[in-house]
């Protein structure tokens, strides 16, 4: 008995030892890696479409073995939280699974939306064909109307847009023709629809001021004006400015004038609304008035008319090649010959305005001018252009032109040594130097509307000079 009784049986069975050593270490684990409680409960919402935490133990054989031991260490709490710890590791593992559910749907709406740029070379059938459409869709979009070919009137640089369906057919044709107008064609029952949307924009006034010190048209592109805005500035101070030998550097200008905004974009232009050209130290100013009969024309800031009776040059930008004069010797002929006009070198193809209101006496040829046109200005004056390319559209003998229409193009035919425009001017028959010649004013603007012109122009030039003061100012910072 006392040998028997100095060895006291144990407090607990073997098995429950084991198993109680395997949770021990197991909770030392899960304690060492277990987020907080917060962070827990927030993972193990997503664990519910996992798989079991009986089955995940499985992975983990001590960890079978421990939970085999006893079922009373398996409904422990240290066992709960056991599940729980492997729960969080496997949603962390299992969070990114969604992924490539999103990825499908994204392949999907994909493949029903193409977009194809216009490259050179291309037409309605090859873009067609690069997003997998055949030609006989080709054919069911020209057939469906009139206003469908207007997809065939392709830009280099266009986008369209293809919207497919599940069958892979056209749904939708989309295009954006210009800044202001989108076209778009869509399936229906009975084929195509064709829609316009054409965008209004806002008018707003712009104003830019440059200094000439090279070209004209290089100050201006550089000021911001475009090459439209810079021509119809050289029309409208054209009867005053000769731009083909009077430019010099320092000239100066500044414009305000209509631009049109979509979106704060701006998308265009519209007319010269004031402009002020200081050509030599002498300034010449201009504001364009509609009156109430709806004529629009320019007139000095004080009302008189920009317009006079002839423009100083009928070619904008040429260089003057050749002057007036009664003993040149000709470059052709190789003799002296009085040369009764004036030439302008331009590039071939450059236009000819007319310059001034008149009747054409003749649009043909005529000896050594070639091409030539010769228009009758009332009774007193007569003007000739020589040596054309050819006549523009609807100029013709006994037909009438305006003031800076086109009425030819320069080139080089008759007795020329190179394109240019020979230009003569007639008084009572007798030739005289179109440069030298005065020309009479136009008439000024009416009494009647005289205080109307100027509560819209004297607002006009008090802008520019505030602009001007104000661009300058910020230049010299």
């Amino acid at each position: 008995m006392t040998k028997e009784s100095s060895k006291a049986p144990p407090l607990y069975p073997k098995t429950h030892l084991l198993a109680a050593s395997g949770i021990a270490a197991l909770l030392s684990l899960a304690l060492l890696v277990f987020p907080s409680s917060d962070v827990e409960a927030k993972k193990t919402t997503l664990s519910l479409e996992l798989e079991s935490p009986a089955e995940q133990l499985t992975q983990d054989q001590d960890a079978a073995e421990a939970v085999e031991a006893t079922n009373e260490s398996a409904a422990s709490p240290f066992a709960q939280i056991e599940n729980g710890a492997e729960e969080t590791q496997e949603t962390a593992e299992a969070a990114p699974e969604p992924a490539p559910a999103v990825a499908n749907v994204e392949e999907k709406k994909s493949e029903s939306h193409r977009e194809v740029i216009v490259a050179k070379g291309d037409t309605l059938s090859t873009l067609f064909e690069k997003v997998g459409l055949p030609t006989t869709s080709v054919n069911d979009v020209l057939a469906s109307g009139k206003q469908a070919k207007q997809f065939t009137q392709l830009k280099r640089g266009q986008k369209l847009e293809f919207e497919l369906g599940p069958d892979g057919q056209l749904t939708n044709l989309h295009s954006k023709v210009s800044d202001l107008e989108t076209i778009t064609l869509t399936k229906n029952e009975k084929g195509y629809t064709f829609n316009r949307v054409t965008a209004k924009p806002t008018v707003r006034s712009a104003y830019v001021h440059g200094v000439i010190n090279s070209s004209l048209s290089q100050s201006a592109a550089r000021a911001g004006l475009s090459h439209s805005l810079t021509m119809d500035m050289a029309s409208v101070f054209g009867y005053d400015v000769d731009f083909a030998q009077d430019i010099r550097q320092g000239d100066e200008f500044d414009v305000i004038y209509e631009q049109k905004v979509v979106n704060g974009k701006a998308v265009g232009n519209g007319p010269i609304l004031s402009a002020r050209f200081t050509n030599r130290g002498k300034t010449y100013t201009a504001v364009r008035y509609t009156n109430k009969q709806g004529n629009s024309s320019y007139y000095t800031a004080d009302g008189n008319s920009m317009r006079k009776a002839f423009i100083r040059t009928p070619v904008d930008f040429a260089r003057i090649s050749s002057k007036f004069s009664m003993g040149r010797k000709h470059p052709i002929l190789n003799k002296i010959r009085a040369h009764k006009g004036v030439d302008y070198a331009a590039p071939r193809g450059t236009p000819i305005k007319a310059a001034g209101d008149g009747k054409v006496l003749l649009a043909g040829r005529r000896g050594g001018y070639g091409n030539t046109v010769i228009i009758q200005h009332g009774n007193t004056y007569r003007t000739l252009y020589g040596h054309m390319q050819g006549f523009a559209k609807g100029v013709k003998t006994g037909g009438t032109v305006k003031q800076g229409q086109v009425i030819g193009y320069i080139g080089t035919t008759g007795l020329s040594t190179g394109p240019h425009l020979h230009y003569e001017f007639q008084v009572n028959g007798v030739h005289v130097d179109p440069l030298g010649q005065k020309v009479a004013m136009a008439d000024p603007i009416s009494k009647g509307e005289r205080g109307r012109f100027l509560a819209q122009s004297q607002p006009l030039m008090a802008r520019m000079d505030q602009e001007k003061s104000t661009q300058l100012a910020s230049a010299k910072r």
